[in-house]
């Protein structure tokens, strides 16, 4: 991650990071990610409990990321109210989260990410939804998160001091400290699924 002689700026550091775990995530087998995304349900489902929580936002699964869709199944088995991100159409940079339902229609958004199609009947204040698990591409044990770089996710956080959020990664995913910088949004909690 440095140079031996000169140290490189923190945002190469971080694109560098970016590129090297990526490709880890994406080497992983279809095995190994099936089997990290049951080993988080436990875990979530006990945090979950602990915060009562009812009204939950997740992701969909993109570029090797965990993929919380089984704990997304499970959770709506048994009545929790689940919410996915979609980009704001006229505030850039912003998410706004739909309820998530048998009747999501789902398209790829300009980054090539599934999200509902928007409609603004199934779409829930920020302030009513209770925890947030997010994507990430490093985290380290301190709970800070590395994302793709588009600031989604910390502009989220920034603005609802509320929210429970909770990172979701592969082992091969966490080190033992990143570099940050001052807009990072630390985690509340990271739950790691190991991958066999």
């Amino acid at each position: 991650m440095m140079n031996d002689i000169f140290p490189l700026p923190l945002c190469e550091q971080r694109n560098q990071l970016r590129k090297q775990m990526r490709a880890k995530r994406q080497a992983l087998t279809l095995d190994e990610q099936r089997f990290a995304a049951q080993n988080i349900i436990p875990k979530s489902l006990e945090l979950i409990e602990h915060y009562s929580a009812q009204h939950l936002a997740f992701y969909l699964p993109f570029n090797g990321e965990i993929s919380p869709l089984p704990l997304i199944e499970k959770l709506r088995s048994v009545g929790k109210k689940i919410y996915l991100p979609v980009l704001h159409p006229f505030s850039s940079h912003q998410l706004l989260f739909l309820r998530f339902d048998d009747e999501a229609d789902l398209s790829s958004n300009r980054f090539g990410i599934l999200e509902p199609k928007l409609d603004v009947r199934k779409v829930l204040p920020i302030s009513e939804l209770e925890m947030i698990f997010v994507p990430l591409v490093a985290c380290d044990i301190q709970g800070n998160r590395l994302g793709m770089g588009g600031g989604f996710y910390d502009r989220t956080l920034s603005q609802a001091k509320h929210l429970i959020s909770v990172g979701l990664a592969h082992s091969c995913q966490q080190v033992d400290q990143l570099p940050i910088e001052s807009w990072d949004m630390p985690l509340n909690h990271i739950i790691i699924g190991d991958c066999c």
